[in-house]
């Protein structure tokens, strides 16, 4: 089996005391930032990437590459980190469908064991013409099921990870995109999830996430048995502005239904957020720091349920762009982020500890 071994960049300062005494420097603040997968593995076009952390300690992450982004040779690619090693395998095509593209795959271990790889195929000219399609894995994401259509509606996309809720019931994250222009999504462009009971394995819709300028690529968490909210992406396109911002919706009923989306005070340059849960009931939010621009790319932490982000840290930032962050807390309480950067051709994966956002100084 080949092997991607990833390069990292680790700068270390250390100080000495008046009286000659080595002063370490407290590596619990460290952010390790490795560059996974890059121009030489398949697709020279990368974006969206996901991760997930399988049963067995394994890192698996799910990008999808090809020419561009619309080109219908475009694969979605698989690649293992066997838990203890450094390398990740060379990437493998896991999901393709004949004659058209596809994108945005989310991988996700579910609690009984079952590996689930969502993403999106192209029927037409734009994402406004997509359908969302699943397979899945019995055995840790070695081999894989047929594909099969998941949401039939056009404009039906994936993004986000799913979140388990209190009363055993998944909810993935979906949106609805509409416009025939690869540059802009329409106003009607909307959020919503679908919920999954893994006992009667089940499918059912939650209600549309409407908002004025639309919405897409929802992430939710859940404060309580009934409380849960979600940051989301705006939608319009990516002229200049000085009015872009995130939105966030709420639903007091477990999941069921859900607000219409309202404007926060985090901007957003119509780029795609990451939200999630601690194992110690703080909140993570990442996100471009910017209205117009995917950059710099930003983690700030709540341990107030959302009510307040007093911890923030930039983690990647310059005149490079840093999109579609994607994130998981490990076994082992490490946060793991993937992004996509270079133009859309490399995915990076910084590995950090929440004291690197909490206990910074800058």
């Amino acid at each position: 089996m080949k092997y991607a071994f990833a390069c990292v960049l680790a700068v270390v300062i250390v100080s000495f005391t008046a009286g000659g005494q080595l002063v370490l420097p407290e590596f619990h603040t460290n952010i390790e930032t490795f560059r996974v997968f890059g121009s030489e593995h398949p697709g020279p076009y990368k974006h969206p990437a996901s991760i997930t952390q399988l049963q067995n300690g394994d890192l698996y992450i799910a990008y999808y590459g090809g020419m561009n982004e619309y080109s219908d040779d475009t694969a979605v690619y698989g690649a293992r980190q066997v838990k203890g090693e450094a390398g990740w395998s060379f990437p493998e095509a896991i999901a393709a469908i004949p004659f058209h593209g596809v994108g945005n795959p989310v991988i996700w271990q579910a609690p009984d064991g079952l590996v689930w790889l969502f993403f999106n195929t192209q029927y037409g000219d734009t994402w406004s013409n997509a359908r969302v399609h699943a397979k899945i894995s019995r055995d840790g994401a070695r081999t894989w099921s047929d594909s099969f259509v998941l949401v039939m509606e056009e404009g039906s996309m994936v993004r986000g990870q799913p979140i388990v809720l209190m009363n055993g019931d998944y909810l993935l994250p979906l949106y609805h995109e509409t416009g025939d222009d690869r540059e802009r999504s329409e106003a009607d462009t909307c959020s919503y999830f679908l919920r999954y009971n893994p006992a009667r394995k089940e499918w059912s819709e939650t209600n549309r996430i409407h908002s004025p300028g639309g919405n897409l690529q929802a992430q939710a968490v859940q404060i309580n048995a009934t409380d849960l909210f979600c940051f989301l992406r705006r939608g319009g396109g990516f002229e200049p502005t000085d009015d872009g911002w995130m939105l966030r919706a709420s639903s007091s009923d477990g999941g069921t239904t859900w607000t219409d989306a309202e404007r926060t005070d985090f901007p957003n340059p119509n780029s795609a957020v990451e939200l999630i849960k601690l194992r110690n009931g703080h909140l993570m939010l990442i996100y471009n720091d910017n209205m117009n621009d995917r950059t710099p790319l930003t983690v700030t932490v709540s341990n107030d349920n959302g009510q307040t982000w007093p911890y923030r840290r930039t983690i990647a930032g310059g005149e490079n762009t840093y999109a579609y962050p994607y994130a998981i807390q490990s076994e082992d309480e490490k946060i793991y982020l993937v992004y996509t950067t270079n133009g859309r051709t490399t995915i990076m994966l910084s590995v950090f500890q929440e004291d690197a956002i909490t206990a910074y100084e800058d």
